[in-house]
């Protein structure tokens, strides 16, 4: 398969790479169609993060499952499903407590695990035709019928919209609030598309109304 490989800071290529196959019975192996590149990417490509030379990227991936482990119970070949950025088992103490970025079972030595990131672990990442992904009943988001047509918003649910809803959360925001967003990127502005970016001294900025 074809896949985006890291050889250093600043220097990916388009590899010729072995293709993604079934591991373990609770794996699936999605084709994937859509993926989105994160900003948190461009950590690895200019060289500020400890990321191995070799290391397929992409966290943000949505496709087709074409294999299906034995062990899988509720994905079905022939789904679409999004695949959020972090890979988790879904069974140890932390998933069990919705603390699923910090998953204690599939980056041994430490907490957390994602798709082709620095430090998180082995899984290759989907900027590539095809992603191994584990413990799939519990890491796919099946898609409704039409998710193959509508795999540009779909997408979204990978890490950009959640990542935005999360902080939102976090923070103990309610509709009405007013907020400002400084280094407003696409995170920042899917907090309320309504919004404006304005241009300041320390970066982008976006004001305004939360509803």
């Amino acid at each position: 398969m074809k896949a985006l490989v890291y050889h250093g800071p600043r220097n990916v290529t388009i590899d010729k790479v072995p293709d993604a196959k079934i591991e373990k019975p609770t794996d699936v192996v999605v084709k994937i169609t859509t993926t989105n590149i994160c900003g948190s990417d461009l950590h690895m490509y200019e060289g500020r993060t400890n990321v191995e030379n070799g290391k397929i990227l992409g966290h943000e991936n949505l496709g087709e499952v074409i294999e299906v482990g034995n062990a899988v119970e509720t994905v079905k070949k022939g789904d679409y499903v999004c695949l959020p950025f972090n890979v988790a088992c879904g069974f140890c103490e932390n998933c069990e407590r919705g603390l699923t970025g910090a998953c204690l079972t599939v980056n041994p030595g430490t907490a957390g695990g994602a798709y082709g990131f620095a430090g998180m672990g082995p899984w290759s990442g989907g900027q590539a035709e095809l992603l191994r992904v584990p413990y799939a009943d519990f890491n796919c988001l099946q898609l409704p019928p039409d998710g193959k047509d509508k795999q540009d918003d779909y997408v979204m649910l990978a890490d950009i919209f959640p990542t935005g809803w999360h902080a939102t959360r976090l923070a103990g925001l309610t509709p009405g609030d007013s907020i400002v967003i400084y280094g407003a990127g696409p995170v920042g502005l899917i907090l309320n598309p309504a919004v404006e970016p304005v241009q300041t001294g320390a970066g982008n900025a976006a004001t305004g109304p939360l509803g």
